[in-house]
């Protein structure tokens, strides 16, 4: 499998502290049938990480990978918070490309609210030449009120990226509802693990894959897709017997 959200770096987010933390993610991610996976580190306020800082990074994971011969692949990338966009020019945006690919940016979606002209900040970064993938939105409450809202942005070329926890239940009812909901609905297009721990329970990719309920769409998930972003290949097309594979879940609110 290709895991393309992680925050297996050391010291830059909340993701690994040390670089124990990072080799325990990378030892647990291959326990787990990974095989490639990109360090995404949060670049936001709190986190307000540098491509110098991801890139260094990187390159230290890589040497230490190597010399305990672990067999993980790892990429570059970034996390990309929507307040940060404004303060990034194009190549900062380039060299936080997502899995080493220079036209794709890993956008954080926000988990209180809805942000205010997205579909703008969408248009205007595809006029700047990069494709947009949304990280996670089936843990916005906006988004489990009406997964629907994410079709205008879909149908203008951005990816979704679901998270590994959400569509095994790990992170409640809500997001495994809405994420399964959004591949009902054909507005998810990747599964990552978004592991910010040295735990297979933090991985847990390969048991999400298995929650999606089909073989062949978990490849998709999770080998088709990112592998195409990678390669800077073209988006193979959703298996297409498995457009409603999934009962509509009931996102009736108590009280």
């Amino acid at each position: 499998m290709i895991d393309l959200h992680s925050h297996i770096l050391p010291g830059l987010d909340d993701g690994a502290a040390t670089l124990e933390d990072a080799m325990g993610i990378a030892k647990a991610a291959v326990a787990d049938g990974i095989r490639v996976i990109a360090a995404t580190p949060h670049v936001r306020a709190d986190y307000p990480t540098t491509p110098e800082q991801m890139e260094q990074q990187v390159d230290l994971l890589r040497q230490e990978l190597r010399a305990a011969d672990i067999p993980l692949e790892l990429l570059v990338g970034g996390e990309i918070a929507l307040d940060r966009l404004p303060e990034l020019d194009d190549d900062e945006l380039r060299r936080f490309g997502l899995g080493g690919n220079p036209k794709y940016v890993l956008l954080e979606t926000p988990y209180l609210g809805w942000p205010l002209g997205i579909e703008d900040t969408v248009f205007q970064l595809q006029l700047r030449g990069f494709r947009i993938v949304f990280a996670h939105p089936e843990r916005n409450g906006d988004v489990q009120a009406s997964p629907e809202r994410l079709a205008p942005l879909v149908e203008r070329g951005m990816l979704v990226q679901l998270t590994a926890a959400s569509l095994d239940g790990r992170l409640g009812p809500a997001p495994k509802k809405t994420g399964l909901r959004l591949l009902e609905l054909g507005l998810a297009h990747l599964l990552a693990s978004d592991a910010h721990a040295p735990d297979l329970r933090q991985i847990g990719l390969s048991a999400a894959a298995r929650a999606v309920g089909d073989e062949e769409l978990a490849r998709w998930l999770t080998e088709d897709v990112p592998a195409a972003i990678v390669a800077d290949g073209q988006i193979p097309p959703k298996p297409a017997r498995h457009t409603r594979v999934f009962r509509r879940p009931s996102f009736r609110r108590d009280g």
